[in-house]
Protein backbone atom coordinates (compact mmCIF):
# COMPACT_ATOMS: atom_id res chain seq x y z
CA UNK A 1 0.00 0.00 0.00
CA UNK A 2 1.21 2.80 -0.85
CA UNK A 3 2.08 5.92 2.06
CA UNK A 4 0.46 9.28 2.13
CA UNK A 5 0.68 12.01 4.84
CA UNK A 6 2.85 14.42 6.10
CA UNK A 7 4.51 11.20 7.82
CA UNK A 8 5.27 9.67 5.05
CA UNK A 9 6.25 12.26 2.84
CA UNK A 10 8.85 12.57 5.43
CA UNK A 11 10.24 9.20 5.32
CA UNK A 12 10.64 9.58 1.66
CA UNK A 13 12.37 13.10 1.55
CA UNK A 14 14.72 11.33 4.38
CA UNK A 15 15.28 7.87 1.87
CA UNK A 16 16.44 10.11 -0.98
CA UNK A 17 18.84 12.53 1.32
CA UNK A 18 20.50 8.99 2.32
CA UNK A 19 20.42 7.31 -1.39
CA UNK A 20 22.06 11.21 -2.82
CA UNK A 21 24.49 11.39 0.78
CA UNK A 22 25.04 7.84 1.35
CA UNK A 23 24.08 8.54 5.41
CA UNK A 24 20.76 9.47 6.80
CA UNK A 25 19.79 13.05 7.28
CA UNK A 26 19.84 15.26 11.15
CA UNK A 27 15.74 15.31 10.56
CA UNK A 28 13.38 16.96 8.12
CA UNK A 29 11.45 20.08 8.29
CA UNK A 30 8.36 21.12 6.75
CA UNK A 31 6.93 24.53 5.67
CA UNK A 32 3.39 25.27 3.64
CA UNK A 33 2.76 26.92 0.92
CA UNK A 34 -0.43 29.52 1.68
CA UNK A 35 -3.62 31.26 -0.36
CA UNK A 36 -4.62 34.64 1.11
CA UNK A 37 -8.30 35.36 1.82
CA UNK A 38 -7.56 39.10 1.64
CA UNK A 39 -5.58 41.16 2.14
CA UNK A 40 -3.75 41.73 -1.28
CA UNK A 41 -0.26 44.13 -2.02
CA UNK A 42 -1.29 45.25 1.71
CA UNK A 43 2.01 43.82 3.73
CA UNK A 44 4.20 46.14 2.29
CA UNK A 45 2.44 49.16 3.02
CA UNK A 46 2.61 47.72 6.75
CA UNK A 47 -1.19 46.79 5.72
CA UNK A 48 -3.44 43.52 7.33
CA UNK A 49 -3.54 40.23 5.46
CA UNK A 50 -5.46 37.57 6.17
CA UNK A 51 -3.55 34.15 4.87
CA UNK A 52 -3.97 30.23 5.49
CA UNK A 53 -1.30 27.68 5.21
CA UNK A 54 -2.11 24.83 2.34
CA UNK A 55 -1.37 21.17 2.89
CA UNK A 56 1.34 21.53 -0.15
CA UNK A 57 4.54 21.80 1.74
CA UNK A 58 7.82 22.09 1.04
CA UNK A 59 10.40 19.53 2.79
CA UNK A 60 14.36 19.92 3.70
CA UNK A 61 15.95 16.92 4.92
CA UNK A 62 19.49 18.47 5.98
CA UNK A 63 22.00 17.06 8.23
CA UNK A 64 24.69 19.49 9.69
CA UNK A 65 28.03 19.99 8.14
CA UNK A 66 31.01 21.35 9.89
CA UNK A 67 33.14 22.43 6.91
CA UNK A 68 31.02 25.43 5.82
CA UNK A 69 30.03 23.84 2.68
CA UNK A 70 26.30 24.56 1.62
CA UNK A 71 25.17 21.23 -0.67
CA UNK A 72 21.65 21.76 -2.27
CA UNK A 73 19.50 19.51 -4.06
CA UNK A 74 16.18 20.26 -5.62
CA UNK A 75 13.94 17.24 -6.33
CA UNK A 76 11.98 19.77 -8.34
CA UNK A 77 14.81 21.51 -10.14
CA UNK A 78 15.30 19.37 -13.04
CA UNK A 79 19.15 19.59 -12.84
CA UNK A 80 20.53 16.29 -11.82
CA UNK A 81 23.46 17.66 -9.57
CA UNK A 82 23.62 19.66 -6.24
CA UNK A 83 25.13 22.91 -5.97
CA UNK A 84 28.39 23.57 -4.14
CA UNK A 85 28.51 26.72 -2.00
CA UNK A 86 30.91 27.86 1.11
CA UNK A 87 28.46 29.75 3.72
CA UNK A 88 31.21 32.20 3.79
CA UNK A 89 31.16 33.31 0.02
CA UNK A 90 27.47 33.84 0.16
CA UNK A 91 26.69 37.15 -1.58
CA UNK A 92 23.19 38.48 -3.39
CA UNK A 93 23.44 38.26 -6.98
CA UNK A 94 26.18 35.47 -6.90
CA UNK A 95 23.62 32.52 -6.91
CA UNK A 96 21.20 32.12 -9.66
CA UNK A 97 17.66 29.74 -10.25
CA UNK A 98 15.83 28.20 -7.06
CA UNK A 99 19.42 27.98 -5.29
CA UNK A 100 19.44 31.41 -4.50
CA UNK A 101 16.73 30.97 -2.23
CA UNK A 102 17.79 28.41 0.53
CA UNK A 103 21.19 30.09 -0.23
CA UNK A 104 19.97 33.44 0.86
CA UNK A 105 18.26 32.26 3.97
CA UNK A 106 21.26 30.78 5.91
CA UNK A 107 22.93 34.29 4.13
CA UNK A 108 20.72 35.74 6.05
CA UNK A 109 21.23 34.33 9.17
CA UNK A 110 24.78 34.74 9.10
CA UNK A 111 24.15 38.31 8.47
CA UNK A 112 21.90 38.54 11.10
CA UNK A 113 24.86 37.80 13.28
CA UNK A 114 23.53 34.06 13.88
CA UNK A 115 26.57 31.55 14.37
CA UNK A 116 25.75 29.13 11.46
CA UNK A 117 27.87 26.70 8.86
CA UNK A 118 27.07 24.69 6.62
CA UNK A 119 24.66 21.98 5.52
CA UNK A 120 23.46 19.17 3.05
CA UNK A 121 19.93 19.81 2.19
CA UNK A 122 17.61 17.76 0.50
CA UNK A 123 15.31 19.73 -0.98
CA UNK A 124 11.07 18.39 -2.10
CA UNK A 125 7.98 20.15 -2.56
CA UNK A 126 4.76 19.68 -3.71
CA UNK A 127 4.08 23.39 -3.82
CA UNK A 128 3.09 24.27 -7.47
CA UNK A 129 5.90 27.03 -8.20
CA UNK A 130 4.79 30.22 -9.92
CA UNK A 131 1.44 29.82 -8.57
CA UNK A 132 0.93 32.23 -6.61
CA UNK A 133 0.70 29.98 -3.76
CA UNK A 134 4.32 30.83 -1.91
CA UNK A 135 6.42 28.10 -3.32
CA UNK A 136 9.49 30.44 -2.71
CA UNK A 137 8.74 31.40 0.91
CA UNK A 138 7.87 27.49 1.71
CA UNK A 139 11.49 26.98 0.79
CA UNK A 140 12.93 29.72 2.48
CA UNK A 141 10.76 29.37 5.79
CA UNK A 142 11.56 25.13 5.50
CA UNK A 143 15.26 25.90 5.25
CA UNK A 144 15.08 28.57 8.30
CA UNK A 145 13.73 26.17 10.75
CA UNK A 146 15.28 23.80 9.90
CA UNK A 147 18.66 25.61 10.21
CA UNK A 148 16.94 27.11 13.86
CA UNK A 149 17.29 23.71 15.05
CA UNK A 150 20.23 22.62 13.54
CA UNK A 151 22.24 25.48 14.91
CA UNK A 152 20.56 25.40 18.19
CA UNK A 153 18.77 29.49 17.29
CA UNK A 154 15.99 29.28 19.19
CA UNK A 155 14.15 32.47 17.12
CA UNK A 156 10.81 32.61 17.69
CA UNK A 157 8.53 32.41 14.58
CA UNK A 158 8.26 36.04 13.03
CA UNK A 159 12.13 36.40 13.41
CA UNK A 160 12.39 32.71 11.22
CA UNK A 161 9.65 34.46 9.04
CA UNK A 162 11.57 38.36 8.71
CA UNK A 163 15.11 36.50 8.19
CA UNK A 164 13.48 34.71 4.84
CA UNK A 165 11.59 37.82 3.85
CA UNK A 166 15.00 39.34 3.98
CA UNK A 167 16.36 36.37 2.06
CA UNK A 168 14.03 36.95 -0.86
CA UNK A 169 14.10 40.91 -0.35
CA UNK A 170 17.97 41.16 -0.26
CA UNK A 171 19.39 38.12 -1.57
CA UNK A 172 16.78 36.59 -4.54
CA UNK A 173 15.62 40.43 -5.61
CA UNK A 174 12.44 40.12 -5.51
CA UNK A 175 10.82 43.33 -2.55
CA UNK A 176 7.98 41.21 -1.32
CA UNK A 177 6.72 42.04 2.14
CA UNK A 178 6.42 39.49 5.14
CA UNK A 179 2.68 38.15 4.93
CA UNK A 180 3.87 34.97 2.64
CA UNK A 181 6.73 34.19 5.46
CA UNK A 182 4.66 34.84 8.39
CA UNK A 183 2.17 32.63 6.69
CA UNK A 184 4.21 29.66 5.95
CA UNK A 185 5.66 29.63 9.80
CA UNK A 186 2.94 30.68 12.07
CA UNK A 187 -0.30 29.54 10.28
CA UNK A 188 -2.11 27.16 12.54
CA UNK A 189 -4.78 24.45 11.47
CA UNK A 190 -8.26 24.73 11.09
CA UNK A 191 -7.29 28.88 11.03
CA UNK A 192 -6.65 31.75 9.39
CA UNK A 193 -3.61 34.38 10.20
CA UNK A 194 -4.87 37.99 10.76
CA UNK A 195 -1.53 39.60 10.32
CA UNK A 196 -0.27 43.20 11.40
CA UNK A 197 2.57 43.57 9.23
CA UNK A 198 4.30 46.46 10.57
CA UNK A 199 4.13 45.18 13.94
CA UNK A 200 3.79 41.32 13.14
CA UNK A 201 1.07 41.27 15.89
CA UNK A 202 -1.03 38.43 14.34
CA UNK A 203 -3.68 35.80 15.72
CA UNK A 204 -5.70 32.91 14.38
CA UNK A 205 -9.09 33.48 13.04
CA UNK A 206 -10.96 30.53 13.17
CA UNK A 207 -12.18 29.09 9.82
CA UNK A 208 -14.43 26.08 9.53
CA UNK A 209 -15.56 25.25 6.17
CA UNK A 210 -17.62 22.18 6.81
CA UNK A 211 -19.84 23.31 9.27
CA UNK A 212 -21.41 26.03 6.69
CA UNK A 213 -21.09 22.73 4.00
CA UNK A 214 -18.59 24.93 2.21
CA UNK A 215 -15.22 24.32 0.29
CA UNK A 216 -12.17 26.43 -0.74
CA UNK A 217 -10.80 25.61 -4.16
CA UNK A 218 -7.82 26.89 -5.70
CA UNK A 219 -7.89 27.38 -9.47
CA UNK A 220 -3.85 27.53 -10.84
CA UNK A 221 -4.70 29.12 -14.43
CA UNK A 222 -0.99 27.49 -15.32
CA UNK A 223 0.02 31.32 -16.23
CA UNK A 224 3.55 31.53 -14.39
CA UNK A 225 4.63 34.51 -13.37
CA UNK A 226 7.96 35.84 -12.08
CA UNK A 227 8.05 38.68 -9.61
CA UNK A 228 11.85 39.52 -9.91
CA UNK A 229 11.01 40.66 -13.51
CA UNK A 230 10.43 44.44 -12.04
CA UNK A 231 6.74 44.87 -12.24
CA UNK A 232 6.07 43.62 -8.53
CA UNK A 233 8.76 46.39 -7.81
CA UNK A 234 7.24 49.10 -9.76
CA UNK A 235 3.75 48.61 -7.51
CA UNK A 236 5.63 48.65 -4.16
CA UNK A 237 7.52 51.76 -5.28
CA UNK A 238 4.55 53.23 -6.26
CA UNK A 239 2.92 53.01 -3.20
CA UNK A 240 5.54 54.60 -1.19
CA UNK A 241 6.02 57.42 -3.35
CA UNK A 242 2.55 57.84 -2.99
CA UNK A 243 2.99 57.78 0.82
CA UNK A 244 5.54 60.16 0.76
CA UNK A 245 3.42 62.61 -1.18
CA UNK A 246 0.62 62.09 1.41
CA UNK A 247 3.14 62.77 3.99
CA UNK A 248 2.52 59.12 5.79
CA UNK A 249 4.83 56.39 6.57
CA UNK A 250 2.91 54.17 4.74
CA UNK A 251 -0.63 53.67 3.19
CA UNK A 252 -1.50 51.88 6.19
CA UNK A 253 -1.94 55.19 7.97
CA UNK A 254 -4.79 56.15 5.24
CA UNK A 255 -7.98 55.43 7.05
CA UNK A 256 -11.03 55.03 4.97
CA UNK A 257 -12.74 58.05 5.41
CA UNK A 258 -9.83 59.94 4.32
CA UNK A 259 -8.95 58.63 1.04
CA UNK A 260 -11.78 60.75 -1.03
CA UNK A 261 -9.45 63.90 0.08
CA UNK A 262 -6.01 62.27 -0.41
CA UNK A 263 -6.68 60.62 -3.98
CA UNK A 264 -7.54 64.62 -5.17
CA UNK A 265 -3.08 65.32 -4.45
CA UNK A 266 -2.21 62.51 -5.58
CA UNK A 267 -0.57 61.72 -9.52
CA UNK A 268 -3.80 60.11 -11.61
CA UNK A 269 -1.08 56.97 -11.68
CA UNK A 270 -0.59 56.49 -8.23
CA UNK A 271 -4.43 57.19 -6.89
CA UNK A 272 -5.61 54.04 -8.00
CA UNK A 273 -2.89 51.97 -6.14
CA UNK A 274 -3.92 54.07 -3.21
CA UNK A 275 -7.81 52.99 -3.67
CA UNK A 276 -6.88 49.69 -4.00
CA UNK A 277 -4.68 49.21 -0.52
CA UNK A 278 -6.84 51.21 1.25
CA UNK A 279 -9.89 49.43 0.35
CA UNK A 280 -8.43 46.27 0.80
CA UNK A 281 -7.49 46.87 4.10
CA UNK A 282 -10.89 47.77 4.92
CA UNK A 283 -12.03 44.18 3.88
CA UNK A 284 -9.94 42.50 5.55
CA UNK A 285 -11.02 44.16 8.93
CA UNK A 286 -14.25 43.48 7.86
CA UNK A 287 -13.61 39.25 6.85
CA UNK A 288 -12.23 39.09 10.17
CA UNK A 289 -15.33 40.42 12.01
CA UNK A 290 -17.41 37.61 9.71
CA UNK A 291 -15.57 35.14 11.33
CA UNK A 292 -15.81 36.22 13.91
CA UNK A 293 -19.24 36.46 14.17
CA UNK A 294 -19.39 33.01 12.36
CA UNK A 295 -20.71 34.12 9.23
CA UNK A 296 -18.21 32.40 6.59
CA UNK A 297 -20.72 32.35 3.62
CA UNK A 298 -20.51 36.19 4.01
CA UNK A 299 -16.78 36.32 2.83
CA UNK A 300 -18.16 35.25 -0.84
CA UNK A 301 -18.90 39.29 -1.72
CA UNK A 302 -15.30 40.25 -0.27
CA UNK A 303 -13.53 38.25 -2.20
CA UNK A 304 -15.38 39.09 -5.34
CA UNK A 305 -14.52 42.86 -4.32
CA UNK A 306 -11.32 42.45 -3.59
CA UNK A 307 -10.59 41.17 -7.55
CA UNK A 308 -12.12 43.57 -8.93
CA UNK A 309 -9.93 45.93 -6.74
CA UNK A 310 -7.34 44.06 -7.95
CA UNK A 311 -8.15 43.84 -11.57
CA UNK A 312 -9.04 47.42 -12.44
CA UNK A 313 -7.18 49.42 -9.64
CA UNK A 314 -4.04 47.60 -8.94
CA UNK A 315 -4.09 46.02 -12.40
CA UNK A 316 -2.34 42.78 -11.70
CA UNK A 317 -4.82 40.29 -12.94
CA UNK A 318 -5.32 38.33 -16.14
CA UNK A 319 -7.65 37.26 -18.75
CA UNK A 320 -6.72 33.59 -16.90
CA UNK A 321 -7.54 34.83 -13.86
CA UNK A 322 -10.25 36.96 -14.55
CA UNK A 323 -12.25 34.26 -16.64
CA UNK A 324 -11.68 32.05 -13.80
CA UNK A 325 -13.34 34.10 -11.32
CA UNK A 326 -16.59 35.33 -13.47
CA UNK A 327 -17.03 31.30 -14.91
CA UNK A 328 -17.00 30.23 -10.80
CA UNK A 329 -18.91 32.66 -9.40
CA UNK A 330 -21.58 32.12 -12.29
CA UNK A 331 -21.77 28.60 -11.60
CA UNK A 332 -22.62 28.78 -8.27
CA UNK A 333 -19.31 30.10 -6.16
CA UNK A 334 -20.24 32.32 -3.13
CA UNK A 335 -17.47 34.73 -4.29
CA UNK A 336 -13.80 34.52 -6.15
CA UNK A 337 -10.76 36.57 -6.45
CA UNK A 338 -6.96 36.36 -7.68
CA UNK A 339 -4.78 35.24 -5.12
CA UNK A 340 -0.88 36.41 -4.96
CA UNK A 341 1.12 38.68 -6.07
CA UNK A 342 -1.03 38.67 -9.50
CA UNK A 343 0.09 38.58 -13.38
CA UNK A 344 -0.94 34.93 -13.24
CA UNK A 345 -0.85 32.40 -10.91
CA UNK A 346 -4.04 30.78 -8.81
CA UNK A 347 -7.87 32.08 -7.88
CA UNK A 348 -9.41 31.18 -4.55
CA UNK A 349 -12.98 30.36 -4.93
CA UNK A 350 -15.51 29.61 -1.78
CA UNK A 351 -18.32 27.13 -3.28
CA UNK A 352 -21.04 25.46 -1.41
CA UNK A 353 -19.95 21.48 -1.24
CA UNK A 354 -22.49 20.40 -3.14
CA UNK A 355 -21.69 22.82 -6.14
CA UNK A 356 -17.63 21.86 -5.68
CA UNK A 357 -17.91 19.72 -8.61
CA UNK A 358 -20.12 22.00 -11.03
CA UNK A 359 -17.69 24.41 -10.40
CA UNK A 360 -14.59 23.13 -11.34
CA UNK A 361 -16.28 21.52 -14.63
CA UNK A 362 -17.72 24.62 -15.56
CA UNK A 363 -14.22 26.31 -15.07
CA UNK A 364 -12.18 23.83 -16.99
CA UNK A 365 -14.62 23.71 -19.78
CA UNK A 366 -14.30 27.90 -20.09
CA UNK A 367 -10.38 27.44 -20.23
CA UNK A 368 -10.97 24.74 -23.11
CA UNK A 369 -13.33 27.19 -25.05
CA UNK A 370 -10.95 30.23 -24.39
CA UNK A 371 -7.71 27.79 -25.56
CA UNK A 372 -6.21 28.33 -22.53
CA UNK A 373 -4.27 25.25 -20.77
CA UNK A 374 -6.41 23.48 -18.64
CA UNK A 375 -6.01 24.37 -15.14
CA UNK A 376 -5.89 22.50 -12.15
CA UNK A 377 -7.78 22.85 -9.29
CA UNK A 378 -7.13 21.87 -5.71
CA UNK A 379 -9.44 21.83 -2.29
CA UNK A 380 -8.01 24.26 0.23
CA UNK A 381 -7.61 23.01 4.13
CA UNK A 382 -6.62 25.49 6.79
CA UNK A 383 -3.33 23.77 7.70
CA UNK A 384 -0.47 23.92 9.99
CA UNK A 385 2.71 25.80 9.95
CA UNK A 386 6.26 25.21 9.81
CA UNK A 387 7.50 22.78 12.02
CA UNK A 388 10.40 19.10 12.20
CA UNK A 389 8.10 16.54 10.72
CA UNK A 390 10.79 13.88 11.36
Amino acid sequence: MTRTGPAAAAARTADAFARLHGARPDGVWSAPGRVNLIGEHTDYNDGFALPMALPQATRVAARRRDDGLLRLYSAQSGEDRTTELRVTDLVPGAVPGWARYPAGTVWALAGAGHQVGGADLYVDSDVPAGAGLSSSAALECAVAVAYDDLYGLGLPGPELARTAQRAENAFAGVPCGVMDQMASVCCTEGAALHLDSRSLEHRQVPFGLDPHGLVLLVVDTRVRHDLADGAYAALRAGCERAAGLLGLPALRDLAPGELGAALDRLPAELAPLVRHVVTENARVTEAVRLLAAGDTPALGPLLTAGHASLREDYRVSCAETDLAVDTAVAAGALGARMTGGGFGGSVIALVPAARADGVRGAVTEAFRRAGHRAPAVLRAVPSAGAARIA
